[in-house]
């Protein structure tokens, strides 16, 4: 797997495959404009993590998202993010995605 040295490089590369758009989390949602997509209206296609070497602060994981209606962009997650502030569906999908 090709090793990406910067989120912003990563983010530029994943451009560059049509993952224009930019998601955002929502409690029970992500959502991209006024659309939102509950877990079951979206794939996550592309995984990238980042680990800070010695700031926690640095990490972050970069999915590449594509919704079923065709609708592709990115999400931008720092680790560790709170269960109480999004919703169990979206928690697990992600999980998923972000350990394998």
């Amino acid at each position: 797997m090709y090793q990406y040295d910067s989120v912003a490089h990563a983010l530029e590369e994943l451009r560059k495959k049509g993952y224009t758009e930019d998601f955002n989390l929502q409690e029970n949602c992500i959502i991209c404009n006024t659309r939102k997509f509950s877990a079951e209206d979206f794939e996550i296609k592309e995984v990238i993590r980042f680990e800070g070497n010695s700031d926690p602060g640095d990490e972050a994981i970069v999915y590449g998202i594509e919704s079923k209606t065709g609708l592709k962009g990115v999400l931008v997650n720092g680790y560790g993010y709170s269960s109480e502030s999004i919703g169990e569906e979206i928690a697990k999908k992600l999980s998923i995605h972000a350990n394998n």
